[in-house]
């Protein structure tokens, strides 16, 4: 009897212990993101629009070193098709992948030659090759949000284009 009286103290506290222990959430198996993530590239080295709508979640937002691009999943189309059209031959590669929770961090390359008017600027003919960061947060098997990060100057560089500073303020 004394064993038990002893046993029970303990065997309480181990149950107690186990159980204001946190659980741990489940994330994305790497098989689920390198899923996600071929479809991305459809949708960018394709043009596959209609794998937007199954791929991105209603509530998309996208963050982007361009703030006016910061937007919608209909933006992000219409940024495909902008894309598409200023680089027929675009090509994205995804050169490493992580996952860590609820994200997929992407290590990326872009490489396209400029045949099409950019935006308001017109066709340079030149080749660009820019590499950079994109990070997709996922929600119930969708691309809830999305943020971007590559070297803006290195881009329009190739492109041809320089940046000049402003002019100092005149002294009085």
């Amino acid at each position: 009897m004394k064993k038990l009286l002893m046993i029970i103290p303990l065997v309480i506290l181990l149950c107690f212990t186990f159980s204001c222990q946190k659980q741990v959430e489940e994330g994305l198996t790497e098989e689920k993101a390198k899923a996600i993530t071929d479809q991305v590239l459809k949708i960018w080295n394709e043009g596959d629009l209609a794998k937007a709508d199954e791929l991105y979640g209603p509530e998309y937002v996208r963050h982007h070193p361009t703030p006016s691009v910061n937007a919608s999943l209909d933006d992000l189309k219409n940024m495909v098709i902008s894309l598409r059209t200023s680089f027929p031959d675009c090509t994205f590669t995804f050169d490493d992948i992580v996952v860590k929770g609820d994200k997929i961090v992407t290590f990326a390359t872009f490489s396209g030659t400029n045949t099409g008017p950019l935006d308001d600027l017109p066709a340079t003919g030149k080749k660009v090759r820019v590499s950079g960061v994109y990070i997709y947060y996922i929600v119930n098997g969708k691309i809830a949000e999305e943020w971007t990060f590559f070297n803006l100057l290195d881009y329009y560089q190739q492109l041809g284009y320089t940046l000049t500073p402003p002019e100092p303020p005149e002294k009085n």
